[in-house]
């Protein structure tokens, strides 16, 4: 019998507060959600934060360790995967115009301001989106360039915490293959393959498999698609020898119609791989597999 794991990404950055009200924002409210994913059966589960009071994306370090001390003291127990992705956004101005950057949209800053909610946290796994890439429509650029990527990977391997590669075009993993060639990223080697974000790698299977196919045999993979193919991919991601992610940072609804919660994802996904004769695999497991070190 094959084995997978449940990440469960519960918040995410995008703006998606107003669009529904089951999207978590205050750190209360993230915690609830991640515990609920737990129990529902997500081993992992991936900590964005937001501004309690607007739900606006936030790199605010007391939201972090609010959320990571509520979970820590529950009855559940997953592994704690903090994103490592804020920091690096830029939104140029006009189109004959573009400098100065827009300042509404641009977040900036250096590999080390990047790290602190890490370096006090010490999650077990954290987050490196490994590339740049026009990320969605208008003028905003996920930015990570290969010297400040390089550093971050540095800055992680030192803290002892396990990175996951967040991979979204082809070219990202190539760059992952040279961090880990160049000794800055440590086996097992963890990546995450993010399908169907514009203008990123297509959610189509051609595109999926010639990742797949291209992800070195020892290194441990996820995968997962925005929008309406998420679920789909919860099957295509385990029939490819992977492991699942589901949650509201990239998808809202369980049905056409109906919006979803974080443990109504999570739930669906423990009954496709079921319904496949997949195991689901605790966090304890996760843990062994993947060599991860508790901290707190």
């Amino acid at each position: 019998m094959t084995a997978s794991f449940i990440t469960c990404a519960v918040t995410g950055s995008g703006d998606t507060v107003g669009k529904s009200d089951k999207v978590p924002f205050t750190p209360e409210a993230i915690a609830n959600d991640c515990i609920a994913a737990a129990r529902a059966g997500a081993a992992v589960v991936h900590i964005h934060v937001r501004d309690p009071l607007t739900g606006a994306p936030s790199r605010e370090v007391e939201y972090y360790a609010e959320v990571v001390d509520r979970v820590r003291s529950s009855d559940v127990d997953p592994v704690i995967n903090l994103t490592a992705g804020m920091g690096g956004d830029v939104t140029f101005g006009s189109v004959e115009q573009p400098l100065p950057l827009a300042d509404e949209g641009t977040d900036m800053v250096g590999a080390t301001e990047r790290m602190d909610h890490v370096r006090k946290i010490l999650p077990e796994i954290c987050t490196i989106d490994c590339g740049s890439m026009n990320f969605g429509e208008g003028d905003y650029v996920m930015t990570n360039t290969p010297s400040v990527l390089a550093e971050m990977a540095r800055q992680v391997q030192e803290l002892g915490v396990r990175p996951e590669i967040e991979v979204f075009d082809t070219g990202h993993l190539w760059q992952a293959k040279s961090l880990v060639d160049q000794g800055l990223i440590d086996d097992p080697v963890m990546v995450q393959l993010c399908m169907g974000i514009p203008w990123g790698a297509p959610a189509d299977i051609n595109t999926f498999m010639a990742m797949v196919n291209n992800i070195p045999d020892s290194w441990t993979f996820s995968a997962f698609s925005i929008g309406r193919k998420q679920l789909e991919y919860v099957a295509l991601a385990a029939i490819a020898g992977g492991n699942v992610r589901v949650g509201l940072e990239d998808n809202l609804y369980l049905d056409r119609g109906r919006l979803a919660t974080n443990q109504d994802l999570v739930e669906r996904a423990v009954v496709i791989l079921r319904a496949m004769n997949v195991e689901i695999m605790t966090a304890e497991q996760v843990r062994d597999k993947m060599q991860l070190t508790r901290h707190g």
